[in-house]
């Protein structure tokens, strides 16, 4: 396994982490995605470990906190072997403070996040949307309490746009709070909005990208192909509204592509769609789901090699698409692009 630099911190990430959405999974969209209990996961984590898989993560909105109390259940006994990614400030309830990133919210969250997990304290606290409500200052300063009281290492955010992270790291170094060091953010061959504006800033920042769903939302198994109807037992019948959408026509293009690809090197589609995350800058640690043991191990097929360039610039062409404004000048205009940075 390889293992990657956090950000502009000193800790050591695996390139592939894993996911643990599918613990103890309940409701419309978990349940979906799978229902692992302390057993079945404990085995996961298992296979995790003895292939260098030591990063695992969670959230508290995952089914209600039974993520959380499933993977503390699976590691206990080896909390020092692994590393515990979680994040809250999504809704947990229905009172005033019961989500968002406040002071009183956060201090409760992390106290309640390390009773579920078995822990005094988590390697990487992760805000999991950013909360307007609330003064920056004021998330910034509970943060750096609750590491200066050693119950977090390390902060990051997910799912933020370009200026709430720049302003969030603006304020950490005029108070000297800590800084973000990694983004959970969605990235994919199917989407690559990720690239326009929050690649950049993670490059100039120090902050590297956690990536959720590398397989645009269970769209690149290698199940779904033109000219076929979604499969039967495909739980996008379920769960697509959820998800970042993405038109058949591009979807289709892409999984053309990677089939070639996977005919060329013969790896499966899910392994090189992960495999080209693996070669992205910013890019840390793709982090993989698995409802079971198979899908684990195909999924742990994606590193020990690597795609060639003709095979990227292959994958990068049939992905590309026409960036929004203010960013499509800046690729298709000649006076613009003298201006641009190099290429990412």
């Amino acid at each position: 396994m390889d293992y990657r630099r956090l950000g502009a911190s000193g800790l050591k990430v695996p390139a592939l982490s894993f996911g643990a959405g599918t613990f103890g999974g309940s409701g419309p969209l978990f349940g979906a995605w799978g229902n692992s209990d302390a057993t079945e996961a404990r085995r996961l984590v298992d296979i995790c470990l003895e292939a260098g898989v030591n990063l695992f993560d969670t959230a508290d909105v995952y089914s209600n906190g039974a993520s959380e109390e499933v993977l503390g259940a699976a590691i206990k006994g080896r909390r020092d072997a692994v590393l515990i990614s979680t994040k809250t400030s999504l809704p947990m309830g229905d009172g005033p403070n019961d989500a968002g990133s406040s002071r009183s919210r956060l201090i409760k969250a992390v106290e309640d996040a390390l009773k579920r997990l078995g822990t005094d304290y988590i390697d990487l606290l992760q805000l999991h949307a950013f909360d307007a409500a609330t003064p920056i200052e004021e998330v910034l300063s509970t943060l750096d309490s609750l590491v200066r009281a050693g119950k977090l290492r390390y902060v990051g955010v997910s799912n933020f746009s370009g200026w709430q992270v720049m302003k969030s790291l603006g304020l950490a170094d005029k108070y000297g709070y800590p800084r973000y060091v990694a983004h959970q953010v969605y990235y994919s061959l199917v989407g690559r909005d990720y690239e326009w504006e929050l690649m950049p800033l993670g490059l100039d920042q120090g902050v590297s990208a956690l990536v959720w769903s590398p397989l645009g939302w269970g769209r690149l198994t290698g199940k779904i192909r033109r000219g076929e109807p979604l499969p039967e037992k495909s739980r996008l019948h379920d769960t697509a509204s959820f998800g970042p959408p993405v038109e058949d026509e591009q979807l289709y293009r892409v999984v053309d592509a990677l089939e070639t690809v996977a005919e060329e090197t013969g790896k499966t589609v899910p392994q090189i769609a992960i495999n080209w995350l693996l070669q992205r800058p910013t890019v840390a640690s793709v982090i993989i789901g698995a409802r079971n043991e198979q899908q684990l191990r195909q999924n742990l097929g994606a590193v020990g090699w690597s795609l060639t360039s003709d095979q990227m610039k292959k994958l990068d062409t049939a992905s590309e698409v026409t960036a929004p404004y203010p960013y499509f000048p800046y690729r298709r205009q000649e006076a613009f692009a003298r201006l641009s940075p190099p290429a990412v």
